[in-house]
């Protein structure tokens, strides 16, 4: 398989309409890719937590038109990041408006196939951990050639989601993010970390620039299931591509069983 991930310049400089004319533009030129990944909350930037209501829209609002007809003049899959969703009233989140960080991803033809609201929120006490709510199921998308694994940002510091996702079928982890540089070394490593302990691929998109004032870690990222790192990203604006196999996961898992020895997380027989 070939994969794009398109690593975008998320700055207070340029407006959110513009942005998103702009990476449609950028996922078109991607014809010939197989897969194209762009990052979290690439429309509003993920620290810009002030905008989130301002900029939040449905599932079918101007974002998902925007990547479905370039999903489709592309013919690629595409995982077009997450947005600052607005949900059905009723479906409210912690603070009780109804906000959630969600994915999106389509198939060459444009459908919309999955959509994945992030489980861990970031902020602790302040931020996406207060004005939206939290995702409660996990998300998994057939390829042709692989099983995709959808979780965004912050879920990588949580591997019983990524186990989880290998229980449901999970290859190849695709995870967009909004990483601040501050802690880019926490990035690479749990990357990797991912990868070797689930011994599947991962494919990690962040975001360059600095937006609400945070300096971004760029740095995406593409890793196999032996934790050996493929591809990597600088700071800046970047289209990073690779090549990769995903039979390399079935092979890796069958000449070294590491996750035939589970034990715990594994259901215990009634006595």
């Amino acid at each position: 398989m070939r994969a794009s991930l398109l690593q975008i310049d998320v700055n207070d400089d340029e407006s959110v309409a513009s942005r998103r004319r702009r990476v449609a533009d950028l996922v078109r030129d991607q014809a010939g890719v197989d897969l194209v990944v762009l990052p979290e909350l690439w429309t509003t930037g993920a620290f810009a937590y002030e905008g989130f209501g301002a900029w939040a829209e449905p599932l079918d609002g101007p974002t998902h038109e925007a990547m479905s007809k370039a999903a489709s003049d592309a013919g690629v899959w595409l995982h077009a990041g997450s947005i600052p969703e607005r949900a059905a009233s009723g479906t409210g989140s912690a603070a009780g408006a109804p906000l959630y960080n969600t994915s999106l991803v389509y198939s060459p033809d444009g459908e919309r196939v999955a959509a994945y609201r992030k489980i861990h929120r970031f902020g602790f006490d302040k931020g996406e951990a207060v004005l939206m709510g939290a995702g409660t199921e996990l998300v998994t998308v057939r390829l042709p050639e692989t099983v995709l694994g959808v979780a965004t940002c912050y879920d990588l510091r949580f591997p019983e989601l990524f186990r989880g996702l290998v229980d449901a079928g999970a290859q190849t982890f695709v995870l967009p993010a909004g990483w601040p540089e501050r802690r880019r070394a926490h990035w690479t490593l749990l990357a990797q970390a991912r990868a070797v302990e689930n011994q599947a691929y991962v494919l990690a998109c962040g975001t360059a620039g600095t937006h609400a004032g945070v300096p971004q870690a760029g740095h995406s990222i593409v890793v196999d299931p032996w934790g050996e790192v493929l591809a990597e990203a600088g700071p800046d604006e970047e289209i990073l591509t690779v090549e990769f196999d995903p039979a390399k996961v079935a092979a890796t898992r069958e000449q070294f069983p590491a996750l035939k020895d589970r034990l715990l997380g594994l259901a215990t027989p009634a006595r």
